[in-house]
Parts: C-alpha cells; structure tokens; sequence
C-alpha cells in the first residue's frame, strides 16, 4: 500500500463509528428532523455522526483540518495543511423516509486534490474506498475489499445514464440537453446521491451527473471513481473540485470513453 495505509485504516474507523450511531437511528420512531436554513434536512444522526468524527480526528490527526457539512471549518494547524471533508449522512431526505440509500462520506484533501475517499452505506451492507495510487474497493470492510473497476462502455447508446433530479438541471437551464441524452442513451435512471457515483465506479453504469454540489457531497466520490479507471469533471471540463470560484461545484462521471461526448452535450450551466 502507499503512504496513505494509516489515513486508509483511520477512515475506515471513522466509518465503523458512524456506521454505529446512524444505523441505531435509521427509521427510529423518535428520530428528530429539523429544517436547515436552506430548507433542507437535518436529522440528530447527521449531527451525531459528525460530532463522533471531529472527536476522533482531534485525537488521531490533531494538526488536520476538518470540513463538515454541519459544523463547518476547523483550519489545519500541521505544517501540510491536509484537511479531512465530511459528510455525516449523504442523503439525508432518504434516511429521514427509511429509504436505506444513504451514506456516510469521507475524504482527505491535500491542496484542492482529494487522495482519498470512503463512501459507507450500511444501510445496503457496502462499502467503497480508494486512495491515491492504490486502485478503488468496494467491500463489507477494509480487510475484505474486491477491486472494482468502471465499464468498457464507448458509446451513448449502448450506455447506462445516471442523474440527479430533473428539477435541479431544469433550475441550471439545462434540462433539454440531459432530456436528450436520456432519449439516446441505452437506459437512464436517477439513482441520486452517492450511489449514481459508486455504480459507475463499479461497471454497473457508466455515466453520472450532477448541476450543483458542495465540496462534502463529492470530494470523496473523486478518487473513488477516478482510481476505478473513471473520468471526473465539471460541466465546464475543469477538474472536479477545482470550481468556478462561486462556491459551487458541479459533476460529469463517468467511464472515460464517453465523456467527451457527455461534457459537450452538457457544457457548462447556464448562468442564473
């Protein structure tokens, strides 16, 4: 393995950790949802898992920063200024419903480049990881994982076609283009969240898009996709946590072969 075995094995404990707390609340009758200022949900499993995460990471990476979706930024302290990006449950709106997709995700960021991500569904039994260099793996744990690898797929009609919801590249004014790669495609589904983004990694589709995202609702979707052998951008062709400058990110996934096509298709999102 690389010099990241260590980070590898911590945030494969991070998991189990989070794994316990929000499994113990997942379709809980005394589950408690609040709304966000943004109007989204947050359920006292999203806040738990995080408040367990920056315990651990306090006493096992104490000079690293840290970004979650719920408490926001502690800077780094350390010399190399590595930080760790959190996402306590990923699908949120699924969990609150007992829908069982959803995940815990978790990466670590040198610079603007993620080298290691970890997405932990215990929900459906699964989990996916890769760090820089080393392949991705997808597995029950880190002891038993089994390579996984993107498709061989080269054209759009023999392809698998995964987005987010219509409403949101309606909102991006891109809704005709993705209607039209639906229509061409071989078959289109929105699988949501995560799990578009861990199917493509592992051959079972082979493109993944998505409008809008925060930096914790991909960055460790990046190497997991990206060591499987994928592609991984924005709509505009930038490398995907590279961003516009405006705070927002967005997606293209997929296999390789076809992202070229993809990403003229789609270009980058109209302005608001």
């Amino acid at each position: 393995m690389t010099g990241y075995a260590d980070d590898l094995a911590l945030a494969h404990r991070l998991a189990d950790a989070a794994d316990a707390l929000s499994t113990a609340r997942f379709r809980a009758l005394d589950l408690r949802v609040e709304s966000k200022p943004d109007l989204t949900p947050v359920s006292d499993a999203d806040t738990a898992v995080e408040r367990e995460i920056r315990a651990l990471l306090a006493t096992h990476r104490p000079g690293d920063g840290l970004l979650g979706e719920e408490y926001g930024e502690q800077p780094a302290t350390g010399p190399d200024g590595r930080r760790w990006i959190v996402d306590p449950i990923d699908g949120t709106k699924n969990f609150v419903r007992g829908v069982p997709v959803w995940a815990t995700l978790i990466a670590l960021l040198e610079g603007d480049r993620a080298v290691l991500g970890l997405v932990s569904a215990p929900a459906l039994g699964r989990r996916w990881w890769a760090a820089r260099g080393t392949g991705a793996f997808a597995g029950p744990d880190l002891a038993s994982g089994a390579p996984i690898r993107v498709s061989g797929v080269t054209t759009l009609a023999d392809a698998s076609f995964c987005y987010s919801s219509l409403t949101g590249w309606e909102e991006a004014g891109r809704l005709e283009p993705v209607l039209q790669i639906m229509r061409d495609a071989w078959r289109s589904r929105a699988y949501g969240d995560f799990y578009g983004y861990m199917l493509l990694a592992e051959g079972a589709l082979d493109v993944m898009v998505e409008p809008e995202l925060s930096l914790w609702d991909v960055a460790a979707l990046v190497p997991i996709v990206t060591e499987a052998g994928g592609t991984f951008t924005d709509l505009a062709g930038r490398p995907a946590l590279a961003g516009d400058g405006s705070g927002e990110l967005s997606a293209i996934a997929s296999n390789g072969p076809l992202h070229d096509d993809i990403l003229a298709r789609l270009g980058r999102p109209a302005a608001r």
